[in-house]
């Protein structure tokens, strides 16, 4: 069995696979998430640090709990914009659609991912095994028992987040290609992704919220896993 999380990156997305034995991780780049299926042929599931499901109005529970769950890593986590805002064709209209639905703009970083979050919304009902939202700093937190003590931006906080995942036997000495299309935080995260996938598969995750709510579109669940 082989449990593989994903995170966008500059180019494409970078996924890091594990598996039940400890041991070095592996690696796989692809420049569109659909391609992804065939880089990992043998997935029990996949956790991607991506939203999945989009609100019509307001704010998703799942993004309010991970920040205060996160602490001072809070800006980490961003709030998901709501669909009329991700489908409009200019910042400027998605952020009028944001201020009359939510009650707030949206950010050009948010707005700027658009196409990746609906890249993922295709890939996530078309792929043939479960695929997760998870966070990074949320699935750091829950495994560190605290939230990480400093940003992934710094030296100490990578070296944390790396000793972690070794500390649970996931090494990432060796990521082949993956490792020279994506930079180093990218790599970490989906580490991290891959772990909290082996803890979903394995029915040790715990979900924010807890139960989920649902997609209004899709009746999918929606919330972010550690």
């Amino acid at each position: 069995m082989s449990y593989v999380g994903v995170d966008a990156c500059r180019k494409g997305w970078v996924a890091v696979v594990i598996d039940d034995a400890e041991g070095d991780a592996s690696g796989v780049f692809v420049p569109r998430l659909e391609d992804l299926s065939d880089g990992v042929p043998d997935a029990s599931g996949i956790a991607i640090d991506i939203p999945i499901g989009l609100p019509r109005s307001g704010r998703r529970r799942a993004d309010a709990l991970a920040r205060q769950q996160v602490g001072a890593r809070r800006n980490s986590v961003f709030f998901t914009p709501v669909r009329e805002a991700l489908v409009a064709a200019t910042h400027r209209e998605a952020n009028a659609a944001s201020l009359q639905l939510t009650g707030q703009g949206i950010s050009q970083q948010a707005y700027a991912l658009r196409t990746k979050i609906l890249e993922a919304e295709l890939f996530v009902a078309s792929h043939p095994v479960p695929v997760w939202e998870v966070h990074p700093e949320l699935s750091f937190t829950v495994l560190l028992g605290h939230p990480p003590s400093a940003s992934k931006k710094t030296w100490a906080g990578m070296r944390e987040r790396v000793g972690a995942l070794e500390a649970v036997g996931i090494r990432l000495d060796d990521l082949g290609g993956a490792g020279v299309a994506a930079a180093v935080d990218d790599v970490v995260d989906a580490a991290a992704a891959a772990w909290s996938c082996r803890r979903l598969v394995n029915g040790d995750a715990v979900s924010f919220p807890d139960p989920p709510e649902k997609d209004p579109e899709t009746g999918r669940p929606v919330a972010i896993w550690a």
